[in-house]
């Protein structure tokens, strides 16, 4: 991915001994972590974990897009339920709160990162919090992707991530996909979770926001 402002600090991939160390981190807080090298191999390790007729909700995310992940579940010939399909057959204007049933009454909830930090924390921003009550505490089972590009060392540099970084490609996307500004309207760090229920996909390349 091109760097924005020649920050190359938010794009460059970690040394395996900083990649294996934030791995332990995250374990020890109670997240699942699977490190993979292509999309491909995310795409399966993904795909594996989600039984067949299972309710999957698939939220905005560059890197679900970008690694083949979103279109294979929400392919509606496929073999899962696709909560997003569902939505996106109901009215927006009139239709807001059946929609956020069907998004989170989903039992997998699928996404991605903003930062991973070196203590095992994961930051997530967002503008309207859409995905952020399933990340938190709706769906049963949430598996997150991330490109390891979006390993810092502090929380600090998260959040100077998801600012300088994130948010300025997002807004591309934004206004490019919605004709408006992006923002951060909420922010959401998980420090620690109940072993099993969150799962992590690493992959050894700088993809996504």
């Amino acid at each position: 991915m091109t760097t924005i402002d020649g920050q190359a600090r938010f794009t460059t991939l970690p040394d395996e001994q900083t990649l294996t160390a934030t791995v332990t981190a995250l374990e020890e807080h109670g997240f699942g972590v699977e490190t993979v090298d292509d999309f491909e191999s995310a795409r399966l390790s993904v795909l594996k974990r989600i039984p067949h007729g299972s309710p999957v909700m698939t939220n905005t995310s560059a890197t679900l897009r970008e690694s083949g992940i979103e279109a294979a579940i929400n392919d509606p010939d496929g073999p899962y339920v696709s909560a997003r399909n569902k939505m996106m057959t109901l009215d927006f204007q009139t239709q807001q709160q059946e929609m956020k049933a069907i998004a989170g009454q989903a039992e997998y909830a699928l996404g991605s990162v903003h930062a991973i930090t070196a203590d095992g924390t994961l930051v997530i921003a967002s503008a309207t919090g859409s995905q952020l009550a399933a990340y938190v505490w709706d769906a049963p089972n949430v598996i997150l992707v991330a490109g390891t590009q979006k390993l810092v060392p502090t929380l600090q540099a998260a959040h100077e991530r998801v600012v300088e970084h994130s948010l300025k490609l997002e807004d591309v996307r934004a206004q490019a996909a919605y004709g408006q500004h992006s923002y951060i309207g909420k922010l959401l760090e998980i420090r620690q979770e109940r072993p099993g229920r969150i799962h992590l996909v690493l992959i050894r390349q700088n993809v996504g926001f």
